[in-house]
């Protein structure tokens, strides 16, 4: 900027210079070529041939030169600062005008940049809020279900207002399951809270993932058999190892495999099945029943959401347990996904394999997918 000023002050008295070389030219030719002129054409020359009155002459044209040369600039800051002045107002849909590769254009672009990145943060705060929002209301409607039930079944208790031992046993069932539920959904608040916040410190460890699976869907053996439900292990890595915390993937496991028996319990069926992807270690619960319709699968990890309202209030679902899952599954750096259809429902998770000290992987079989 300081270069091209210079430069305009340097051509502007030159301007001037050459301005009022001609003025003196122009002045001896009229005053030598015709005659009524001549007396006038004289005194001019002898005037611009004072010293003081040519230097204010040669100031004045450098002056106007410079105003002229400048013009441009003065009207396209005049401009910019009416667009400046019309965003600060609150309209930061508008955009500052770039017509000059200068320091005013570039001015006017970082302007730009900057009430885009504004209005990104205020978006940003407005989305947290609304979730803040909705995060409220939905824990204080699920929340208010359960205590409501406890509060009055625990009345009728109270107030002796059933007929014998076997309505009272029932009545006290009924409270402690529902307080069971409320538990839970607090559990689960807490746990969801802790992942988005970032405040929970993983213990991260090498592990065998396929032992891990294999035991875990061994202890769900019992809860199958109860609900009239088979299991299936595959594996093609018997010695699949990673790196993270077990009891925080033991978590996400446990909810798909929760979710795929309250599910997909009309198929009857629930299969597990691990294998190398890579450098993934790629995990995938499956299930037959009914399938989840499409509107719903790019929600489903979102807190709260429930594809199917009624039914997951009667399986006492927090609705939080696929938002923790996925929590988890990032922060270990790895990626869950679900897909469905007529056939299956399969969730499937994908967690970086463990390095070994000289820096490759653990060996395995060739990469293969579900079996």
């Amino acid at each position: 900027m300081t270069l091209r000023l210079l430069g305009e002050i340097v051509l502007s008295m030159l301007l001037s210079m050459l301005t009022y070389a001609a003025l003196v030219l122009v002045a001896n030719a009229l005053g030598n070529n015709i005659g009524f002129l001549t007396g006038i054409a004289r005194l001019f020359v002898d005037v611009m041939g004072f010293s003081v009155f040519s230097l204010l002459v040669l100031v004045f044209c450098a002056v106007v030169y410079f105003v002229l040369l400048q013009w441009r600039r003065f009207r396209y800051f005049a401009e910019l600062s009416e667009a400046i002045a019309h965003i600060a107002d609150g309209n930061f849909d508008h955009k500052a005008p770039v017509r000059q590769r200068n320091e005013i254009g570039d001015l006017a672009s970082s302007t730009n940049r900057l009430v885009e990145q504004l209005k990104t943060s205020m978006d940003e705060e407005r989305r947290a809020e609304q979730t803040k929002n909705e995060l409220i209301t939905n824990v204080s409607h699920d929340l208010r279900t359960p205590l409501t039930s406890i509060i009055g079944y625990l009345g009728l208790i109270e107030q002796d207002r059933y007929r014998d031992e076997v309505e009272l046993r029932h009545y006290v069932q009924i409270a402690y399951d529902k307080s069971n539920r409320l538990n839970l959904l607090i559990n689960d608040l807490f746990e969801y809270t802790r992942m988005r916040h970032d405040t929970t410190t993983l213990r991260a460890v090498s592990f065998n993932l396929t032992e891990l699976l294999g035991e875990l869907l061994a202890q769900y053996r019992l809860q199958l058999e109860q609900a009239g439900m088979t299991s299936a292990f595959h594996s093609s890595e018997p010695g699949l190892s990673v790196n993270g915390d077990p009891n925080k993937i033991v978590r996400v496991f446990e909810n798909l495999l929760s979710n795929a028996m309250a599910y997909g319990r009309e198929g009857k069926r629930i299969e597990v099945r691990v294998w190398r992807e890579g450098r993934w270690a790629a995990a995938e619960v499956a299930n037959y029943g009914e399938p989840i319709p499409e509107v719903d699968l790019p929600h489903l990890f979102d807190r709260f959401y429930r594809a199917d309202k009624s039914r997951t209030a009667h399986n006492g679902g927090s609705g939080l347990g696929l938002a923790i899952a996925k929590s988890i599954v990032e922060k270990h750096g790895g990626t869950i996904s679900v897909s469905s259809d007529e056939a299956v429902t399969a969730f499937r998770v994908l967690l970086p394999l463990a390095a070994l000290e000289n820096g490759g992987y653990w060996p395995s079989s060739p990469v293969r997918g579900p079996e």
